[in-house]
């Protein structure tokens, strides 16, 4: 007499039900490592603007990345604070740029306001 192998198969229902287990872990997954961006995007963002004073020219430099992407007249003043604290050129003259084209820009968007 012949031995059968029994080999039992899982049910369709089975295996729906770990794809869906496994696509839960997926998008639970994804949706943390979202948070985690963001918060790491919030907290360099923080840094680059606390790093305007700094005592390394390179961090002064992406300080005034972040503020010139960010105008308002909050920055409009600590530019002007820190255009008379700098002392390097190069970083002076960055400043003033993004220091007149903030002022331009928030001239504008006042002017459209009043209309």
């Amino acid at each position: 007499m012949a031995d059968k192998i029994l080999v039992l198969k899982p049910d369709s229902d089975d295996r729906l039900e770990r794809t869906l287990k496994y696509a839960g872990f997926a998008v639970l997954g994804a949706a943390a490592l979202s948070v985690v961006g963001v918060l790491f995007a919030r907290d360099q963002m923080t840094r680059h603007r606390n790093d305007l004073f700094s005592p390394h020219p390179l961090r002064r430099l992406a300080a005034l990345a972040y503020l010139r992407s960010n105008p308002d007249i909050n920055n409009v003043l600590l530019l002007r604070d820190y255009l008379a604290w700098e002392e390097r050129p190069l970083l002076r003259k960055r400043a003033a740029s993004i220091l007149e084209g903030m002022e331009e820009r928030l001239a504008a968007s006042e002017s459209v306001e009043s209309i």
